[in-house]
């Protein structure tokens, strides 16, 4: 019984290492994605030790393959350390498992998630332990605001587990991701549902864009879009980077920096939204990560992971697009979609440089706004642009084409960003574009139109 103690007692001395720096505890649904791989069970702590793991089935075997490969990238990719551990302890590599996170709590002290596994694997040598932080001797000697504590990094870890097992459900293309430009190299595109940020690659037009990273994000302390200032929710909605903010100009609860985003857009303001300072940004750098709804409507990485993430962001190009859960879909509706906005845009374009005021007007929704217009003022101003003019000639470039998250408006929408090239008989500009597109009666119409 000494012998427990002291192995409960060391656990607690660890998770205190740092001090919490935490907001309210909120209530959160548990799914059973990952309650196969929580479950600490005397068969698994008595099942042999071989050194290669032999029993997986196809889907575990790809799940460890994709951790091997992250760790071969970035030997510090410390997430894909604790899941690695996760997955050897439930396939029976109880002493591979226990390796793993000695060696990882001792490259990442603060990790307080690891301690506690750690932990939970070396009293289940002693007493069983129905899921993480769960020990009934661990339970007796905590605290309240230990048991508090424990509970966050129990939602730490199910986000986390179950972030990573949703690529594995047959997900193929993000809808969000329509079509990026030649010199847009990577997006951003946040699950808020799973409490994750992925990384996609542009491979160029008419191909489908390419996962190349993920990360566990934190979010607004209360779920839903963002509506008011201060009501410490993460807004949905299509974005932008606009700048970057090293951690010198920052107080400490930013950690390593941090990258503003365009909150409120052009959508935003329409619909009356309040607020400002939505940043994806670092975390304090006395902790190593926080809960999974523990900011002020911020999206939060470790530091360590905002480090790794700035490769892939370029100011004012590179987009974030937040929806409450993505919609994801098979190779060739993506395709059949991108074809459908590219060939409406060109109508568009066609009907203008053209002249054809009739065509060129009913491309606009009924709701259309512009700055200092609505659909009726916009026509009037465009009647008077057309009769002064013997040619234009219209070129679009740079195009982008993102998939608004369904919200407020619940037709399907399409933000567009080009650079417009325009020429004409009394005048000549070029200018960054960006085009709000709604499907209205089956066919898509322009609901705002300005500059970037």
């Amino acid at each position: 019984m000494a012998k427990r103690f002291t192995v409960t007692a060391l656990i607690l001395v660890l998770l205190g290492f740092t001090v919490v720096k935490v907001g309210a505890l909120w209530s959160q649904k548990q799914d059973g994605i990952s309650a196969a791989l929580f479950q600490i069970t005397p068969e698994a702590v008595s099942a042999p030790d071989p050194e290669r793991i032999n029993s997986l089935d196809p889907q575990q075997r790809f799940m460890f393959d994709r951790l091997i490969n992250r760790l071969e990238r970035n030997a510090s990719d410390y997430e894909a350390s604790l899941l690695k551990a996760l997955l050897l302890f439930q396939n029976g590599r109880l002493n591979s498992a226990i390796k793993e996170l000695q060696d990882l709590t001792r490259r990442v002290p603060k990790f307080q998630l690891a301690h506690l596994i750690l932990g939970d694997l070396l009293l289940a040598r002693f007493d069983q332990v129905d899921s993480i932080g769960a020990s009934s001797l661990l339970q007796k000697i905590s605290s309240g605001d230990q048991i508090n504590h424990i509970e966050q990094l129990r939602r730490e870890a199910r986000a986390r587990l179950t972030g990573y097992l949703s690529l594995f459900n047959d997900v193929e293309v993000p809808q969000a991701l329509l079509s990026l430009s030649r010199d847009t190299e990577y997006a951003l595109v946040i699950d808020k549902s799973k409490n994750r940020l992925y990384v996609y690659r542009n491979l160029g037009p008419g191909l489908p864009p390419e996962l190349v990273d993920d990360f566990y994000i934190v979010l607004g302390k209360k779920t839903g879009d963002k509506y008011r200032e201060g009501d410490l929710r993460t807004p949905n909605g299509v974005y932008f980077v606009t700048s970057y903010l090293p951690d010198e100009k920052l107080p400490p609860l930013y950690g390593s920096g941090a990258f503003p985003v365009n909150y409120p857009n052009e959508l935003d303001r329409r619909l009356r939204k309040t607020g400002n300072g939505i940043w994806l940004h670092g975390t304090d750098k006395s902790l190593y990560s926080r809960p999974p709804l523990d900011s002020e409507g911020c999206v939060v990485l470790t530091n360590e992971e905002f480090s790794r993430i700035a490769r892939y962001i370029e100011i004012g190009r590179t987009p974030m697009v937040i929806s409450e859960e993505v919609q994801w879909s098979a190779s060739r509706d993506w395709l059949d979609m991108n074809i459908e906005i590219q060939a409406t845009l060109e109508r568009w374009r066609q009907s203008w440089e053209n002249a054809d005021l009739e065509n060129y007007l009913k491309m606009y929704d009924v709701g259309f706004w512009a700055r200092g217009h609505d659909r009726e003022s916009w026509q009037n101003y465009k009647k008077q642009v057309f009769a002064g003019k013997t040619y234009q000639k219209i070129d679009l470039s740079d195009i982008s084409l993102l998939g608004y998250p369904r919200g407020a408006d619940s037709r399907s929408m399409v933000v567009a960003n080009f650079r417009q090239h325009y020429r004409s008989n009394n005048y000549n500009g070029e200018m960054k574009k960006r085009l709000y597109m709604v499907k209205e009666a089956g066919a898509w119409k322009v609901l705002y139109e300005g500059r970037q």
